[in-house]
């Protein structure tokens, strides 16, 4: 009987699957290996197929759309409460089998390639920059032991060391200036990387319309645009400004119960990277700007910076889904 439904449970060389047909019995339980899944797919008539949002799932998602299939990305958080027994491979399978035919199951948006080639180089430049902060914070910690105190942040850095390094009157012996010097060169390799992936991004940010209209917005920056476009991907999964504010972790957690609402701080679900993007774009704005709307100086008044910071990206979130599903241009005045 012809697979309507089919859940795979994918890895990196054995998958996993388990088909039901319109009436709801299994009629295909088969554990198959990477280099014949392509071929399975493609063979079989067009269904419903669910997987798991996890690490190629979007390949695999691509790839059987291309075969005429049916394919939806489900977080792997929604899909365990669908396992009845322990767990493994196969139960796995028949869980996200149920899972993607609920009728209220949420799904994940698949990317494309130049999504996640954004991606990617989100990626790289977020490991650049940890790299070099643990090259600043090392040279710092090293030449304290020398009785040389260099003052926080990059740019004391900067400026500081080459100073440094040409003086001999430190207690600097001939070795440790070796180190010193070794470390300050990779530092500077980094930090020219970075200013490197920085103007890569401002040069596709130029060539987006949507990233252009983003930018306009207080608090968001190419940084932020290009990472929540390529995130984001069809902003109409979304129902409506808060849904997005939502799946990036700014709105209040609840723990409430019978009938009394208790709210705490933000969930901090969803990406990571891209909430901090927002909120600290929120913060350069709150610190920087000249002038600020009269919402936001009643509410710094009220709340304090730091309940301020939050406040503006939720908002921005809001006002981002609002400009990606109207197409219209930003209106501060609104």
């Amino acid at each position: 009987m012809e697979v309507k439904i089919l859940g795979i449970d994918i890895a990196k060389r054995v998958f996993q699957l388990h088909g039901i047909n319109c009436f709801g019995k299994v009629v295909l339980k088969k554990r198959i290996s990477r280099e014949q899944l392509s071929n399975f797919i493609a063979n079989i008539p067009p269904c419903l197929i669910g997987m798991e949002a996890c690490g190629g799932s979007n390949y695999w998602a691509r790839k059987f759309t291309s075969y005429g299939h049916e394919v939806r990305l489900m977080n792997p958080h929604y899909v365990k409460p669908y396992i009845k027994t322990n767990k493994n491979d196969a139960a796995d399978a028949e869980a996200i089998c149920e899972a993607v035919s609920r009728p209220t199951m949420r799904f994940v948006s698949i990317k494309s390639v130049e999504q996640q080639d954004i991606q990617a180089l989100h990626r790289y430049r977020q490991r650049l920059i940890q790299g070099r902060t643990a090259l600043v914070n090392q040279i710092r910690g090293l030449l304290t032991e020398y009785g040389i105190v260099i003052p926080q942040g990059i740019t004391s850095l900067r400026l500081r060391l080459p100073q440094i390094l040409d003086d001999q009157g430190n207690e600097l012996t001939y070795l440790s200036r070796e180190i010193i010097n070794t470390l300050y060169q990779e530092f500077s390799i980094a930090d020219q990387r970075i200013k490197d992936l920085d103007k890569r991004i401002m040069l596709l940010c130029k060539e987006s319309t949507n990233c252009q209209r983003l930018m306009k917005i207080e608090g968001i920056g190419p940084l932020s645009a290009s990472a929540l476009l390529s995130a984001i991907g069809d902003i109409h999964a979304f129902k409506n400004g808060r849904h997005l504010a939502a799946w990036l972790g700014l709105v209040p957690r609840q723990h409430s119960s019978g009938g009394k609402q208790t709210l705490l701080g933000i969930s901090k679900r969803g990406d990571r990277y891209l909430r901090t993007l927002l909120i600290h774009g929120a913060r350069a704005f709150i610190s920087f700007a000249k002038r600020k709307s009269v919402w936001l100086e009643a509410l710094i008044k009220r709340c304090g910076k730091q309940k301020a910071y939050v406040a503006l990206a939720n908002k921005n979130a809001r006002v981002v889904w609002a400009l990606l599903t109207k197409q219209v241009d930003y209106q501060s005045t609104h």
